[in-house]
């Protein structure tokens, strides 16, 4: 996929958890998957995943971006990079080839930057 058709497909919601709303389960899809409310389970996607800052979730997520503005506890393996932005809060072991952390994250677990993630991707 080209670097423009990518950054067209990250900035179009596939689906959404709203605020207010709880979600259970297993959640697997392409595209971008934005949550703002609750969700418990886990969640695979070869595109992005955003929390919002009401956003609150336990699980393991798999994706290739993942954007933290909200609660997360459990583990992110994102095989591009991961965001975390300063209302984050991250609880659980983070594995990607990049990450970037604005001020003011709480982050408590392990991080291992792995550049073959990404090498294994483009391949």
């Amino acid at each position: 996929m080209s670097k423009v058709n990518r950054q067209i497909e990250d900035n179009i919601v596939n689906s959404i958890i709203g605020a207010g709303s709880e979600f259970k389960g297993e959640f697997k899809i392409n595209g971008l998957l934005r949550i703002d409310g609750k969700f418990t389970g886990t969640i695979e996607t070869q595109g992005k995943v955003l929390i919002g800052q009401t956003g609150e979730v336990i699980t393991d997520i798999e994706a290739r971006v993942v954007v933290v503005g909200g609660t997360v506890r459990g583990n992110i393996f994102a095989h591009e990079r991961v965001i975390l932005l300063t209302t984050g809060n991250v609880n659980g072991n983070i594995i990607t080839p990049s990450i970037v952390m604005e001020d003011g994250v709480n982050f408590e677990g392990k991080c291992t930057i792995n550049k073959t993630i990404a090498i294994k991707e483009s391949a």
